[in-house]
């Protein structure tokens, strides 16, 4: 019996996913591990591979979006039938010595018009990575996000015409859709996860937030002591990672923070893997720093550092994007002061970071001036209540106004 090629469950919260491009052709013979074909899920790009050796044929074209589960293709072995649904291979389908490139490197290929075979790939045993692919591109071309690609395909835009306020130029869907043609945007992909995600947890919690000013002189001047001291290392302190390691301790005589509701139950989890929201092109990602309440200030700066550029390259795993048992969200750096953060299901509780700003204290009578941070506080109020949510605040707010207990 041909085994099934399907689209795989590769996280808890995912529902669907689009075939973006077969790399092994229709009629193909595949070995065990050999890559069938490129995955698009709401977050990310990952390669998909063979089960078993055999004759590969196609059940689904590239750019099908089916659930998890679904058949997109299978792989006989030799004698076995056709299956039913299967089509005739294309005569251009011939077995191909397989191109080994990342997801991402295949996304900025496909984007830029360039085709892989050939390049050579600076990446493990000679994978194509992204940096290959730009050195091999000697016409102008439309840089633009995929988002924007299928807002355009989907009104007919040509993106040559279009002018992009992304960065380098890159064309974001506010532009496709600001052409004045184009009235129709397709909640899709990242987006509409968000979307459900975000209407799911209002829609299912009890949600309420608390505020609090931190007085953050001693802090501010803590972290301009650690980036000079770290910077042959390669740390550079932020103040979301001060906060992050703050909420870290915290939750150590604080436990009901670090929860989440599981049907009837409330699930304290003994090990604090914090999720930090992190900005990308059209949308958010949330990768996790494992183990934080057993993590250095350094060492956990070092990795939020680097999640957050995995995030950005397109390079981070579904491993890292998982399990989150607590949320930061900063927005400082936008000039943000104050907002209200919406919990990240199953997560009970969200800290929302405001931007570190010149704020007054009092010594008797006589103002002073500080650098001041307001931190807002979002729970589930059928976790826990206000008065604990406030203690724990408190707690947070005592740790970085007396930073050096953060550095033990």
């Amino acid at each position: 019996m041909p085994t099934e090629v399907v689209i795989p469950k590769l996280g808890m919260t995912m529902k669907e996913g689009t075939v973006v491009e077969w790399v092994a052709p229709d009629g193909a013979t595949v070995e065990p591990e050999q890559v069938l074909f490129v995955l698009s899920t709401d977050k990310l790009d990952v390669d998909i591979p063979a089960e078993t050796a055999g004759t590969l044929r196609h059940g689904a074209p590239a750019g099908t979006t089916l659930p998890v589960g679904a058949v997109v293709g299978w792989v006989l072995a030799g004698g076995e039938a056709e299956p039913p649904s299967a089509s005739p291979p294309s005569p251009l389908a011939a077995p191909a010595r397989r191109t080994v490139a990342s997801p991402y490197a295949r996304r900025l290929a496909r984007e830029r018009g360039v085709e892989l075979t050939g390049v050579a790939g600076s990446g493990p045993r000679g994978r194509i990575v992204a940096a290959d692919v730009p050195a091999i591109v000697a016409e102008p071309r439309v840089l633009a996000t995929p988002l924007a690609r299928v807002v355009a395909d989907h009104a007919g835009i040509d993106l040559r015409v279009v002018n992009g306020t992304g960065p380098g130029g890159r064309i974001t869907k506010y532009d496709v859709t600001s052409t004045g043609t184009a009235d129709v945007v397709p909640l899709t992909g990242m987006r509409k996860l968000i979307a459900d995600r975000m209407h799911a947890s209002l829609r299912d919690m009890a949600q309420l937030t608390l505020g609090m000013e931190v007085d953050m002189t001693d802090a501010a001047a803590l972290r301009r002591q650690l980036v000079a001291e770290w910077e042959a290392d390669g740390v550079k302190v932020s103040y979301t990672d001060l906060v992050c390691r703050a909420v870290a301790k915290a939750i150590v005589s604080h436990p009901t923070l670090n929860a989440s509701i599981e049907g009837d139950v409330i699930r304290r989890h003994p090990d604090v893997h914090l999720g930090i929201a992190v900005a990308v092109d059209d949308g958010l990602l949330v990768p996790v720093v494992r183990d934080a309440g057993t993590r250095s200030l350094s060492d956990l700066s070092a990795e939020a550092a680097r999640l957050a550029r995995a995030c950005r390259d397109r390079t981070v795993g579904m491993d890292d994007v998982a399990g989150a048992t607590f949320t930061v969200s900063a927005l400082g750096s936008n000039g943000i002061d104050f907002f209200t953060p919406i919990v990240n299901p199953p997560n009970v509780a969200i800290l929302g970071v405001g931007r570190v700003r010149d704020g007054v204290g009092w010594n008797v009578d006589v103002p002073v001036k500080r650098q001041v941070m307001t931190l807002s506080l979002t729970i589930d109020h059928r976790a826990l209540d206000g008065a604990p949510a406030a203690a724990f605040l408190s707690t947070v707010r005592e740790l970085l106004e007396s930073p050096y207990r953060l550095l033990v």
